[in-house]
Parts: C-alpha cells; sequence; structure tokens
C-alpha cells in the first residue's frame, strides 16, 4: 500500500507547525534560552526532506521506489524531533 501520499500531507502540516514554533520563540524572544528553537529548526529540516522525498515517490508511482520508505524515515525523525521540541519545553522553565 502506498503511504506517500500520507507522508506528503502529514509532513507539509507539520513542517508548518514546526515553523509557527520557530516563529513564536523567536518574536517571543525565548529562543535565546532554549534549545527548543534548535530542535525545531532539525524537525523543520526533517519534514521538508521528507515532503520531496514524498514528491519523488508520487512521481515515480507506476515504479516502486526508494524514495517512499526514505520518506518514511525521514518522516519519523522529524517526528521525534518535534515530540523532543514540545518536551523541552514541558521540561523546562522559560
Amino acid at each position: 500500500m502506498a503511504r506517500h501520499h500520507h507522508v506528503l500531507n502529514a509532513a507539509s502540516n507539520l513542517l508548518g507547525i514546526a515553523l509557527l514554533i520557530i516563529t513564536g520563540l523567536r518574536v517571543s524572544g525565548l529562543a535565546a534560552r532554549s534549545i527548543g528553537d534548535e530542535i525545531a529548526w532539525c524537525a523543520a529540516a526533517c519534514f521538508s526532506i521528507a515532503c520531496v522525498l514524498s514528491y519523488a515517490a508520487l512521481r515515480r508511482e507506476p515504479e516502486p521506489s526508494r524514495f517512499e520508505s526514505w520518506a518514511d524515515r525521514v518522516f519519523m525523525i522529524g517526528l521525534l524531533a518535534l515530540v523532543a521540541c514540545v518536551a523541552v519545553f514541558g521540561l523546562t522553565d522559560l
């Protein structure tokens, strides 16, 4: 079953959330006091790569490709980074 459609949709949505976290930290001035924005940048980069790989898998759809499995792996890394970012904010006093 092809997952790249779902990965593309979820990665693009979560990319927006990661960028929203980064923007919120920069505007509020809390970026200098926390590593949360660096972790969110890592998540944003992973979600961007997952979007590109999912799109590449979508373009090669009739044929099986490795892009789909790599998109899935990079998406999971980005998801773990986003969870780590939320954990940093939950466990620290800002």
